[in-house]
């Protein structure tokens, strides 16, 4: 036993503990009867565990529950790295484009996964357990929002037919009512907005608000004006900056549209998505062209966005 080790440690909890108030006896004493960590008391695996609700008796419904879950963990990963960036004053490049990559691989992780819906369910089995999610819908997930909104400038998420029409003086609730995702469930000549995206709005819409607010001057694309001009001609960190708004916008979005119409359309007749919208024009970034960094991105770049795909 390294005695000298130990009372350089015990000294450093004496000025840890003094510096908050505590006594560092106290402290000590409660390591006599604390119990070990455990792996799974760490993880909380059994909480986790039991989080997998059926409404069905399909067994394949499962995959798609737990696949869900899976996604809305690792949204909460990618917002964990890019609050390091946005909330930080003044982001280092390193330490920029070492989050950044994170967030991609985590969006590559998520691409490359749906392999396990498009190809690990039944039709059959999909089409009948589908009908008991209506009204909810994949389009709910709010994490996948505030991503959006920690990622670009705002008027880069308004529909593309209303972008001239708003700018950074425009409140903020009225461009709420002109995000692309809101021609998922609202009627722009009535006004009328669907039982779907209704409910949204009444979980979320203050949290929203909030983001759109924050991040509209604090966002990926603003911090990444923040860094030196040199740093950003650098050929690498403007491929990843590429490579993350491809992967976002166009072959994510392309492997959850292929995955919906592989199942949309294996029954015959007109079919919709479970909350309602047509969700091809929804999906499709040929309609939505959704773009977080245009200026990485050349005319003609822009102009064919999403019709090679």
């Amino acid at each position: 036993m390294d005695s000298t080790k130990i009372a350089t440690q015990l000294e450093m909890l004496n000025q840890k503990f003094d510096a908050i108030g505590q006594n560092t006896s106290t402290h000590l004493e409660g390591l006599l009867w604390a119990k070990p960590i455990t792996y799974w008391d760490y993880i909380q695996t059994d909480a986790l565990l039991g989080l997998q609700t059926q409404r069905t008796v399909l067994p394949d419904e499962m995959v798609f529950v737990m696949y869900h879950q899976v996604n809305e963990l690792l949204f909460k990963m990618i917002l964990w790295e890019m609050h390091q960036i946005c909330d930080n004053p003044s982001p280092t490049t390193a330490m920029f484009t070492d989050k950044l990559m994170r967030i991609s691989r985590y969006f590559d992780m998520l691409t490359t996964s749906f392999s396990i819906m498009k190809d690990g369910m039944e039709d059959e089995q999909y089409m009948k357990f589908r009908n008991t999610l209506t009204p909810a819908s994949g389009f709910q997930s709010a994490q996948y929002r505030l991503i959006e909104f920690c990622s670009t400038d705002l008027i880069n998420l308004i529909d593309n037919r209303f972008r001239a029409t708003i700018d950074r003086n425009t409140p903020f609730e009225h461009a709420f009512e002109h995000l692309y995702w809101q021609a998922a469930g609202k009627d722009y000549h009535t006004g009328k907005k669907s039982y779907l995206l209704d409910q949204f709005e009444k979980k979320y819409k203050k949290v929203f608000l909030e983001y759109m607010e924050k991040y509209n001057t604090a966002n990926l694309w603003q911090k990444f004006k923040q860094l030196p001009e040199q740093d950003q001609r650098n050929a690498d960190l403007v491929k990843a900056m590429r490579h993350y708004d491809y992967t976002v916008n166009i072959t994510w979005v392309m492997q959850h549209y292929n995955t919906a119409k592989k199942y949309i359309e294996s029954v015959s007749g007109p079919q919709e998505a479970t909350g309602g919208s047509d969700w091809k024009k929804y999906m499709h970034p040929m309609y939505q062209r959704r773009i977080f960094f245009p200026e990485l991105w050349s005319q003609e770049e822009l102009e064919n966005w999403g019709k090679d795909v």
